[in-house]
């Protein structure tokens, strides 16, 4: 794996990221203490020319200069390293997804036909729970 994939057409070459192990924290006998299973991962946004102005912008705005992410779930520095990879990708993916404008749109001659008759209709149990008017 030489690139980390965003999304359909982005790809952040692992060049432009930084790995780095470090001992886990937490309980885990010797093993936790000797080895160094903890991995970070960081991507400085403004030195890769993997992403374009648009999304260099996107990132900055929303996720700042550096994204980072920290694995140390699993015992293994291989899988964490995956899942730190996995965890930044993620970051950036969210931090360039943009909401589809709404269009706005009107409602069909038969929703406002529908909408009149349920007025109509609710209008017309309110005043059958009144109490009879008393002349007639």
């Amino acid at each position: 794996m030489e690139s980390l994939r965003i999304n359909g057409g982005t790809r952040i070459p692992l060049s432009d990221v930084v790995i780095r192990a470090s001992r886990s924290s937490g309980p885990g006998g010797q093993h936790a203490n000797m080895t160094s299973s903890r991995i970070e991962v960081s991507f400085d946004v403004r030195a890769s020319e993997a992403l374009s102005p648009g999304q260099q912008a996107l990132v900055l705005d929303r996720v700042g200069p550096v994204v980072r992410a920290v694995s140390q779930d699993a015992r293994s520095q291989s899988r964490n390293r995956q899942l730190a990879l996995d965890r930044l990708a993620e970051r950036i993916r969210d931090a360039l997804h943009v909401d589809a404008k709404r269009r706005a749109t009107k409602p069909s001659r038969s929703a406002k036909r529908k909408r009149v008759e349920s007025k109509v209709k609710r209008g017309q149990v309110k005043q059958d729970r009144r109490r009879p008017n008393g002349d007639s």
